[in-house]
């Protein structure tokens, strides 16, 4: 899934930062001006003493804008690495619109898929909360699951951040 946002270049070359955030701390990384990666920091993981580059700046102030609820849409240059159909699975949860949900198996008869399939790709989404697999329920409104931060009491704080309550 590569993306350049509304003709934005930034520098080519590697960088990571960390922030702080409501969900726990987060390592940002970017090569090759994109994001490749949100994940959820370990104990001790330390930044590097160089500044971040331009592109982690940008995802910096839009996480931030996020979690504050004043941004509904990342406008992010990503590059996230996986397979045709875990890109198409990750492609299709970028149009879930912020505060509603959709369900592994909607989304399999979309692709002409299977659910389990479409959870394996949420699973395995290297940008969590910008590619938003926790908008994702199973049958019914059950939460499914999720492999970032905490699990699912993250991403009940995530649905929280938008406004969606789970029953």
């Amino acid at each position: 899934m590569l993306a350049k946002a509304r003709g934005r270049r930034y520098a080519s070359r590697m960088s990571i930062c960390y922030i702080e955030s409501p969900v726990g701390r987060l390592a940002l990384e970017a090569d090759d001006g994109c994001v490749t990666s949100v994940r959820w920091a370990s104990a001790g993981e330390r930044a590097a003493e160089e500044a971040p580059n331009a592109v982690l700046k940008e995802a910096t102030r839009q996480l931030d804008r996020y979690f504050k609820r004043k941004l509904h849409r990342f406008d992010l240059p990503l590059a996230a690495r996986g397979t045709d159909h875990q890109k198409r699975v990750w492609a299709m949860m970028r149009e879930i619109p912020f505060g509603e949900t959709a369900t592994y198996g909607g989304m399999a008869m979309a692709l002409g898929s299977g659910p389990r399939a479409v959870g394996m790709a949420c699973g395995r989404n290297p940008l969590p909360i910008i590619v938003p697999c926790h908008r994702v329920l199973g049958a019914g409104g059950k939460e499914g699951g999720f492999s970032g931060g905490r699990g699912l009491p993250t991403k009940r704080q995530l649905l929280a951040i938008e406004g969606v309550v789970l029953l």
